[in-house]
């Protein structure tokens, strides 16, 4: 059964549009004009993967999708019919438009995971690791209701730090444009005057006049040395080596490491409680974890982990060994493994970390508010100097 995106007519003459499941596009015309619609088009619904630019489902509606599976599919329906209510429910049409493209492939023979991976920009790759621990435990439910949490925490995370940084964001871009209305439009105006007087200028005045002159005759070769230097990194982390070099530098600059490490330690021990809470043996939890990591470095590190417990090894020491991550993770984990409550302790490290890594945050953006004043303040002072040393001289001259 395939998904067919629709336009008709209903019975007042306003058009409608949605997607309707069906074997053929004739069935699906059939069933338009039971539901008294007269069909326009009808196209048969694209995956995500064919679409590399289409945006996906947001992450608000992701998660509220997430919970009601969670709910549908603990009440006992299946997942065909809890899809089914999905669609229903669904106001956005990109929504109805991806659960069914998702209903369609399993009911197709694909797994529910499986059925996700057709939609990766809608899906991301710790979603679907998640979903499959689950379909491999028998307990989707309860992982899909903690991943809801989850995903309203980091939601609630992303929104704390996207306030937050607002305003150094509006400061930037007012300074930015300030200084370069200055240097471009105001400085040559006022210099000219010095200019013409054939006076011999201050060096500070020399300067910015020289920067003046290649901004405004550079700027096109510098937005273009801009747009294909972006590119051309964009290209170059492609490679799993260069991508990999990238990643190691991250984690060893100062400020910007800890918040990687911290990110990902959060992910990997969020992703183990929930995978552990729903009965999926450690190395499976391990695997799926591994497949949340956003670094390079830490996922290697715990691939390597895992290679230690198939050996035998203890979790608490398989992670210590690596040395990639928090200490206070690898003692709880220790303490869980001891005591029998490794969710409960995983799920502590994972909070614990994520208010380390909000009061990092935290730390970061009110020192960088003050800096941004101070950077502006420091180059708008330079262009003053620089405009008003020539007027004091000719003033001294002229006394």
């Amino acid at each position: 059964m395939d998904a067919f995106r629709y336009q008709a007519l209903d019975a007042t003459g306003r058009t409608v549009s949605g997607v309707v499941q069906a074997d053929t596009p004739r069935q699906a015309r059939t069933q338009l004009r039971a539901q008294g619609l007269l069909p326009a088009t009808l196209d048969k619904a694209h995956k995500r993967g064919r679409q590399p630019w289409a945006r996906g489902i947001s992450a608000a509606e992701l998660s509220l999708l997430t919970r009601q599976m969670a709910t549908l599919l603990a009440s006992g329906l299946t997942m065909e019919q809890a899809l089914a209510a999905l669609i229903e429910e669904a106001a956005e049409p990109l929504t109805r438009e991806v659960l069914a493209g998702v209903k369609a492939e399993i009911m197709a023979g694909a797994s529910f995971a499986g059925a996700l991976g057709s939609y990766s920009r809608s899906f991301p790759e710790f979603y679907r690791a998640l979903a499959h621990g689950g379909e491999q435990s028998g307990a989707l439910p309860t992982v899909l209701q903690h991943l809801a949490d989850y995903l309203d925490a980091r939601q609630a995370l992303r929104q704390k730090t996207s306030l937050a940084l607002l305003y150094p964001i509006l400061v930037g871009v007012v300074a930015i444009a300030i200084v370069t209305g200055l240097l471009v439009y105001v400085v040559p105006q006022v210099v000219q005057v010095f200019q013409q007087s054939r006076q011999g200028l201050p060096w500070l005045t020399r300067a910015l006049i020289g920067l003046s002159e290649f901004l405004r005759a550079a700027w096109p070769y510098l937005a273009l040395a801009g747009v294909g230097g972006a590119i051309a990194a964009r290209m170059a982390l492609r490679r799993d080596a260069l991508r990999r070099r990238w990643h190691a530098l991250l984690l060893r600059l100062a400020w910007l490491g800890p918040l990687i490490r911290g990110v990902d330690t959060s992910r990997f021990a969020s992703t183990l409680a929930i995978l552990v809470g729903g009965g999926v043996p450690l190395l499976a939890a391990l695997t799926s974890g591994a497949q949340v990591m956003g670094n390079m470095v830490m996922r290697e590190a715990v691939e390597r982990a895992i290679e230690r417990v198939r050996e035998g090894m203890s979790l608490a020491r398989a992670l210590g060994e690596t040395r990639a991550f928090p200490p206070l993770l690898v003692h709880l984990v220790a303490s869980g493994e001891v005591s029998g409550k490794l969710e409960q302790m995983l799920e502590r490290a994972a909070r614990l970390e994520t208010q380390a890594l909000e009061r990092r945050l935290a730390v970061f953006l009110t020192l960088l508010e003050p800096v941004m004043i101070l950077l502006m303040g420091t180059v708008v002072l330079l262009i003053v100097l620089a405009i008003l040393l020539p007027i004091i001289e000719i003033n001294q001259l002229v006394r």
